[in-house]
Order: C-alpha cells, then structure tokens, then sequence
C-alpha cells in the first residue's frame, strides 16, 4: 500500500508542494489587504462617527425626484414593485420613469397598467429594440424625464436608481434628502431580503452585502477612495447630471459599460463632485436600506457576477487603466484583484482538501506523507500559521457582519457559504474573462446579460407597509387624537379599521379607501349586470365561500377577482389547483361583495 501511494501520489505531491509557497503568498498578501480595510473601517466607527442626518438650508425641504426603474423582460415583477412601492413611501414628492423596449411588449403593457392609475408613473419607452445595456436604457428615461420636464413646468432636483425587483424602504426618500444639499451622490445601503439557510446561492449574497455594506464601503469612506454605485438606492443631484452629460457628450450612463454603476461613481468622483455612503442603521425597526431577492440558482448567479466581473475589473482597466493617487489605485487594486484572488482561493480550498486527504491515508497505512517536506520547514509552517490566522479574523469578521442583519442561527452558515462561494467566483472569473476575450476578438460589444428576477412575497412586503392610522390620519380622515382614542379603547382581537368603522369614526367606504392606498390595490365598485355568469362561476363553488373572492373578467390571460379581503399567498396557492390564468385582484367593500354574490351566484 506504502509503494502504491508513494507511486500515485509522488509526482501529485511534487506539483501541489510546489504550488503552496506562491498561493501562501499571494493569500497572505490579500489578507493584510483585507485588515487594512477594516482597521479603517473600525477606525471611522471609533473616531468620525456618522455623518449628521439632518436637511441642508442649501437644499429644498422636500426635493422634486425622479425614481429611474430600467426594464428588459420584467413584465412578471415591474407592476407589483411600482405598486408595493406607491404605497409604501411615505415621501411626497416623486415620480417614477420606467423604462422599457418596443420589443418587449408584455413589459410595456404592465406598466401601463400602473401607469393608467397613478399620475407620478411615465413610461419611458426607448426608440428601439432591446437589450443593448442598462446604460442606454437609463439614458433615455434621463431625456424622457427631460421632457416632462418641458411640458408640465417641472425641475426635478434629484434621479433616484432602483431595479425592477427593489423594495424601496418608506423612509429612503427622506433620508436621501437630508443629504442632498451637500452631496451630489447619495447612495443607501442595499441588503438581500432573507431566505432559508438551505438556500446557499441566495444566502451568499446576504453575506456579501452584509459585510460590504457594513465595512467595506464605510472603509472607502474613510480612506477617501471614490464611491461606486451599487446600481440602486443611488441618488444623483441634477448638478452631477448635468456636469456628467456636459463631459461626455450627453451621455449620462456609459452605454458600452456593463456596470454603469461602478463606472458613473468613478466619473464623479474625478469632476470633483461629493459622494457619500450612508451608513447602514439598525433600530427597532427595518434598516433603511433597498431590499430585493438577488440570484437563487447557481447558474443565475455566476451570470450576474461575470457581468460584475467584467465591467468592474476588466472594462474599468480597459477604461482607465491604473491612474489617480494612491487612494484611487488602492481601491482599483481591491475592485481588480478577484481576477487572481477568486481562482487562489478555490485553488487553497483544493489543496487544503487534498493535503487533508493525503494525510489522513498516510496515517492510516503507515505510509509517509508526501507533503511533509513542504509544510514542515520553519518559513513554510510560519506563512501558514499567518495566512490562517488572517482568514480567521476575515471569517470572524463577516459572522459579526451577518449575524448583526440576520442573526446568530443565520451566520453559523458562513463558513460553507464562503466555500461555496470561492467555487462560485472562480466559475464567475472564468466566464467573465472567456465573454470579454470572445468579444474583444470578435470586436463585438458586450451586451446587457439579463439576470432573471423575483419580486418577495406578501410575507416579505408586509414590514414594509405604511401604517394604516398613518394612512387615515394624513388624509384626512382622522384626527392624530381619533386615531389615539380609537388604538385606546380597541379591544383584543379586534382590527383597528373595524373597530374605527363601529365606533362610527369611518364607513366602511372610507375604511377601504385607506386599505387600498396601504394595500396598493384598486377599489373599484362593479355593475353586476356587466360581468357574464360563466365567468362569475369560473371558479368552484366553495373556493369562492372560502376565500371571499368572485370573477368578474377574464382577459389576456388574466382572471380579475373582486374581494373584501387583501390576497394573501395562500390565496394564490389554492387558485393555482383550479386555473392557469394570472391572478388579479380588486377591493370591494364587504356590502357590495355581498351584493355581487347574491346577484350572480
């Protein structure tokens, strides 16, 4: 067995020894890299603390803004965003431009829908077909709002980013405005909404954000690196904009650049402009930050990040090469070193692996170890023991990060979730250098890579809600000493907006005049004579005893349902047994429910 192993084995050994004294190197170099940021990071939490909160007298107490949504096949998610999110912020003053393609119809149509409802939703259609990048597309919502602009007498002081899958927080408006008389670049934290611990892929972008929105960007901060935009929850003043299209020939967002984020906060930064991160806040209450659901398959996910890959590592060297001071190269170094650091570190989880293997068969035939001469000698044994020590503090580091978001139970899960993640990087890495070599060959541009995307559940949005006594009182329909009188004497058990509705504070229309502002659902009132018996009967008859819920339109593959209750995803479920069609729902008082059934059932 010992002549075996060695005859195997030997020649394996003599190439892994030989591999371990560079990869150490490299491994301890990154890490003493990675605790200069965070030396940097706690240096700035100690010492400069947060930058005040509070409105600039330059800047207006509630800016004009513009959110700018860009859309290439997002017809499944796009209209339950713009409606979750109408009725979640609580800013006053803003407008949504969406964009979208000719080509791509089924987006267009869903945001019409929106559109058709609330005047602060435009459609900003761009003049050809699609995809061609997110750049291009935000280009032409940038001269859509322009144009608005032009015809309703408007001046919009602030563009906001956000992506079609994003869950603005209520309050991110408002933060963003007690920051923009002094900056011309706001950008909010961004964090993946929690998934389950068997949900790797997900769960790494959880990780990932946690820790680079709670260390890394604050660390850029702190050392005076330039602020990268992470695509949403960005927000840009109309002074940026302008000075941005005045140097590059009117283009805001660089059409040819595949991340337009990355690449327009390293412009600003060069014109001179002020940026800041705001830093990420946990209360008692949801940190202000755009939730969304990132990739959850392995395969989604190395599409998105080697499009990351390659517009911040090697479009960016292509780009701009390696200039600015220090601060700038410093951070062009961290931005670029995955091309190397992702494959060292799947190469260091292989050999790790191997060296474990190898030495547990030695041990157990007696044989001798043929690595022994690599790892035993004084220098070796000395890099190893610092290389450990520097991926443990990382390790503890990223832990703290997720454990302090998602909790203790979540963070248990780092440790597998970064091996996974090193395999995931270095497939990413490869992908990303073979599509740019491919193109640059070819010379043929490089293209949006369309990454698919879900929008939470009801589960997920519910946090994110307006407060339903928040809704009454600021329309009107309650005084704040109403509201107080009514939460006083509410039994248990009761709702609120039943109880209000008994009291005789509201009628029941005015109850579901405020669920349907809360709720972002239409409250509609329907002729019964318009709506045919075949499709009020659409559905089995017990389905619509138990749910409260009754057809009324059947179209484009739509089935239209009134209900007295909100839909619930329990809802959805049990139609899902009984029809195909995409479920639409609508408000109606519960008395006019009753009048539906009774007239057509």
């Amino acid at each position: 067995m010992e002549s075996l192993l060695t005859h195997w084995l030997g020649p394996l050994d003599a190439v892994v020894a030989a591999s371990l004294l560079p990869l150490a190197v490299w491994i301890l170099l990154s890490g003493i890299d990675d605790l200069v940021v965070l030396f940097a990071f706690l240096y700035g939490w100690a010492y400069r603390g947060k930058p005040p909160p509070q409105a600039s007298a330059r800047q207006p107490a509630e800016p004009l803004m513009a959110i700018f949504v860009p859309c290439w096949q997002e017809h499944a998610v796009i209209g339950d965003m713009l409606t979750h999110n109408l009725s979640a912020i609580r800013y006053r003053r803003y407008h949504f431009f969406v964009g979208a393609y000719p080509n791509d119809q089924k987006t267009v149509q869903a945001i019409q829908r929106v559109e058709t409802r609330h005047d602060n939703v435009h459609l900003s259609l761009c003049p050809h077909d699609g995809p061609t990048s997110k750049a291009d597309c935000l280009n032409w919502i940038y001269q859509r709002m322009l144009l608005y602009e032009e015809q309703h007498g408007l001046h919009f002081d602030l563009v906001l980013l956000h992506d079609a899958e994003d869950l603005i927080h209520p309050e991110e408006l408002d933060r963003i405005a007690a920051y923009a008389g002094d900056y011309d670049m706001i950008q909010l934290p961004v964090l993946a909404l929690p998934t389950p611990l068997r949900d790797l892929t997900h769960g790494l972008y959880c990780d990932d954000f946690a820790e680079s929105h709670t260390k890394d960007m604050n660390a850029r901060q702190v050392l005076g690196g330039f602020i990268p935009s992470a695509g949403v929850g960005t927000a840009y003043s109309r002074t940026a904009l302008e000075r941005l299209a005045a140097a590059e020939s009117n283009r805001l967002f660089e059409p040819g650049c595949l991340t337009e984020d990355y690449e327009i906060g390293f412009r600003i930064r060069q014109l001179g402009l002020r940026q800041i991160f705001v830093p990420l806040e946990l209360g008692s209450e949801l940190p202000v930050a755009t939730r969304e659901f990132f990739p959850r398959t392995l395969r989604s996910a190395v599409r998105q990040r080697s499009r990351w890959i390659t517009g911040i590592s090697l479009q960016s060297w292509e780009r701009h090469g390696w200039r600015g001071g220090w601060r700038q190269l410093y951070w062009l170094w961290r931005d670029r070193k995955g091309l190397v650091g992702n494959p060292a570190s799947l190469l260091s989880n292989i050999l790790f692996g191997y060296g474990l293997l190898t030495w547990l068969a030695a041990q157990a035939t007696g044989a001798p170890w043929g690595l022994a001469s690599a790892v035993t000698t004084t220098a070796m044994v000395k890099i190893l023991a610092l290389t450990l020590t520097l991926q443990l503090i990382h390790l503890g580091v990223r832990m703290a990060c997720v454990a302090r978001i998602y909790g203790p139970p979540f963070a248990l899960g780092v440790p597998v979730r970064l091996l996974y993640g090193n395999l995931l990087n270095s497939v990413a890495t490869g992908m990303a250098l073979w599509r740019y070599a491919l193109a640059r060959l070819r010379h043929q541009p490089l293209v949006w890579v369309k990454t698919e995307h879900a929008y939470p559940s009801r589960a997920a949005l519910l946090p994110h809600k307006r407060p339903l006594g928040e809704i009454l009182v600021g329309s009107g329909y309650l005084t704040a000493e109403e509201l107080d009188r009514a939460r006083a004497t509410k039994p248990a058990g009761v709702l609120l907006g039943h109880h209000l509705v008994q009291c005789g504070l509201l009628s029941e229309e005015e109850l579901y005049e405020a669920l349907s502002l809360q709720l972002g659902i239409d409250l509609g009132v329907i002729d019964p004579e318009q709506v045919p018996r075949q499709v009020a009967r659409a559905l089995p008859a017990h389905i619509v005893r138990e749910w409260n819920v009754l057809p009324v339109r059947i179209e484009s593959g739509n089935m239209y349902l009134v209900s007295p209750n909100p839909p619930n995803d329990e809802l959805q479920r049990a139609l899902r047994r009984h029809t195909r069609l995409e479920i639409r729902v609508q408000l109606v008082t519960p008395s006019h429910f009753r009048r539906l059934a009774e007239s057509l059932l």
